[in-house]
């Protein structure tokens, strides 16, 4: 883990918009590729002058959109018709296959929104998009503002807080909580802003 770790900080040092690019790629399939060892570095190299902020979270971003896209089509051209053939088999039944096409239909861009937010499902989030035939626009676009955002926040971190290991290790949980509480109040508005709308239907 170390050497992995190791490799991860010299591609972002030694590979620059590129690294970034493959490892936020890399990072929104199912590999364990860390973005907050990939960004922090980045925004402290920013800090230095060595890189440049805005260029940092544009390539995270696409690379984010580029790995979740993978998931996205993988999802829809292996996953759904395997589902729908032998989903049976695994106690998923075209019902409840139905049920989550219904669900995506009317709350995926809130969901694939704030599933880039979150800790273990942010390199997830693209597959019951892909399942349920999201729409490829509106995927893209949620999927880049929920990475563009978590983007912002890591190299913001790295970037105010330089090199001071010690000060990254205390705060950094603070990040996680903060952007879950975000989250909350995101999911609580849209929750809110439906009850609101439901009875003009």
């Amino acid at each position: 883990m170390h050497d992995f770790i190791g490799w991860i900080l010299a591609t972002v040092h030694g590979w620059g918009y590129t690294g970034i690019f493959i490892l936020m790629a890399l990072e929104s399939t199912v590999l364990p590729v860390p973005s907050e060892l990939v960004l922090i570095p980045a925004g402290y190299l920013a800090h230095q002058g060595q890189m440049n902020f805005g260029l940092i979270v544009l390539a995270s971003t696409v690379g984010s959109l580029v790995g979740a896209s993978f998931n996205y089509y993988m999802a829809l051209w292996v996953g759904r018709p395997f589902l729908e053939r032998w989903g049976r088999w695994f106690f998923v039944r075209p019902e409840l296959l139905r049920k989550t096409d219904v669900f995506f239909a009317r709350h995926g861009a809130v969901s694939t929104f704030t599933g880039r937010l979150i800790p273990g499902i942010r390199h997830l989030i693209s597959i019951p998009a892909g399942l349920t035939r999201m729409s490829l626009p509106a995927f893209a676009f949620y999927t880049c503002l929920g990475a563009g955002l978590w983007s912002v926040v890591l190299t913001l971190f790295g970037y105010f807080l330089g090199g001071n290991e010690a000060l990254i290790r205390e705060y950094q949980h603070f990040i996680t909580a903060g952007v879950i509480v975000f989250v909350v109040l995101v999911i609580g508005g849209y929750w809110w802003w439906n009850r609101r709308r439901t009875p003009a239907q």
